[in-house]
């Protein structure tokens, strides 16, 4: 099935610009780190982040997870545990949008990593980068690092 949007871009940010937007951020790690892309697309181009993306309307969050995770890294995820939920103040400090995503660890995939045109490249982290949002920082040292989360 293509990866047909519903919206125009235009359209797109008319909407998120003024009301909260539903998200779902993919968490891969393993004893390598924490997998983050580097974003090669606006918003947020050059910054290391969660992989993710928009929830579409009616789509349950696990399906939501599946599809971006196809798209974004090329993988079939088989399974997922919810780890709970990351608000983006800074997006909307910043008049970018008003992001709440839904956080989802993949514990069970097949295929090899590739990452889409969206990203410049990927990497596994034990240390997180400073380009990166605060947020999402956060939100992993308190979920997936417990003794080496950096500023």
């Amino acid at each position: 099935m293509a990866d047909k949007h519903p919206l125009s871009e235009r359209e797109f940010w008319e909407i998120y610009r003024k009301v909260p937007r539903l998200t779902v951020e993919v968490i891969i790690h393993s004893e390598q780190g924490v997998l983050l892309t580097l974003r090669d697309i606006d918003p947020c181009k050059d910054m290391w982040h969660l992989p993710g993306g928009t929830v579409r309307f009616g789509e349950p969050l696990t399906e939501a997870v599946k599809r971006i995770t196809k798209r974004e890294l090329n993988i079939d995820v088989q399974d997922t545990k919810l780890l709970g939920y990351i608000e983006y103040p800074s997006h909307y400090e910043n008049g970018l949008d008003s992001p709440v995503g839904i956080a989802f660890e993949v514990t069970k995939h097949v295929g090899k990593i590739k990452p889409n045109k969206e990203a410049k490249k990927y990497g596994w982290f034990k240390e997180l980068p400073g380009s990166m949002h605060q947020e999402q920082k956060d939100f992993l040292a308190k979920t997936v690092f417990t003794d080496n989360s950096s500023d």
